[in-house]
């Protein structure tokens, strides 16, 4: 279950001045990762089952890792992230390739997509929402606050409420990563049933914090252009996802004409992780068809 300890070729670029890194591992059709966060290290999204079909490209988002911090800390917002992204895709060559965001990497995807649609051969929309604001985050946090009667036999889950408040306060990138590693169980079905496996990536997890914590000038929400969207898209969402299970996942399903939606119903927001034989399956018909 846990990602593959060889580590993909490093590649680094330079979009607007700014320095990009990203990892290469595979062979096949390119297939573009963005992780999510904003502000968590890519390494928690290697997938060892898609690269024996696919090249898969791991950007280390702006702002995280090895790659470039902005100047101005009010750009570390959607539109900037897509350029970025268009930068690597540009850099690669590919006419087309296929791009997986992860939970806020999914709203540089869809963004993307909707901008650049001869350059997405598919758009693999994972753990993530045509939308946020208000009934979003109340729905995310009112499943926070429910997550230790989910789970009564483990102990454990009665710490995440508090935990998670920590990580919202947190004001520097140390305290961010101490905190993003208490409240990871909060972020799978069941966290503590695949401990063993999970614990090393857990205490290897890093986080910086994004300026703009994710922000907007106006929340996102691209519902009214999903109509318009040109790009296959594949949904993937976990039945015990915190943000909203499949609520949102299904609104972005209706919404996109001829999507596919493949729900995991023993994982939360890391199905890759929980369910990798199921996950890396959809992808790849997907690819393939």
């Amino acid at each position: 279950m846990s990602p593959s300890t060889s580590l993909p070729l490093a590649q680094e670029i330079s979009i607007e001045g700014t320095r990009q890194v990203f990892h290469v591992a595979g062979t096949g059709p390119v297939c573009l990762v963005h992780s999510g966060g904003p502000g968590i290290a890519w390494q928690y999204m290697r997938m060892p089952a898609l690269e024996e079909h696919l090249t898969m490209v791991y950007l280390e988002p702006i702002g995280t890792g090895s790659s470039g911090r902005l100047d101005d800390p009010r750009d570390y917002r959607i539109d900037t992230y897509v350029r970025f992204v268009h930068g690597v895709v540009e850099h690669l060559g590919a006419p087309t390739v296929f791009l997986l965001g992860h939970s806020h990497g999914g709203f540089v995807v869809q963004r993307y997509a909707l901008d650049h649609p001869d350059r997405v051969a598919g758009a693999i929309l994972y753990s993530t929402s045509p939308v946020t604001g208000e009934e979003f985050w109340s729905d995310a946090m009112a499943n926070i606050a429910r997550f230790p009667e989910r789970l009564p036999h483990r102990p454990a889950a009665g710490e995440i409420p508090a935990a998670f408040q920590r990580a919202v306060a947190a004001q520097d990138d140390e305290a961010y990563t101490t905190s993003l590693r208490e409240i990871l169980p909060a972020y799978f079905a069941d966290y503590w049933a695949h401990e063993q496996d999970l614990e090393p990536l857990r205490a290897a997890l890093e986080a910086w914090i994004d300026p703009m914590r994710g922000e907007e000038p106006a929340p996102f929400d691209v519902r009214d252009e999903l109509s318009g969207f040109k790009a296959p898209a594949l949904i993937v969402a976990g039945v015990h996802d915190f943000f909203g299970g499949t609520r949102w996942a299904r609104v972005a399903h209706e919404g996109i004409a001829d999507s596919h939606l493949t729900v995991l119903e023993n994982s939360g927001h890391m199905g890759h992780l929980e369910q990798p034989q199921e996950f890396a399956r959809a992808v790849l018909q997907f690819v393939r068809a």
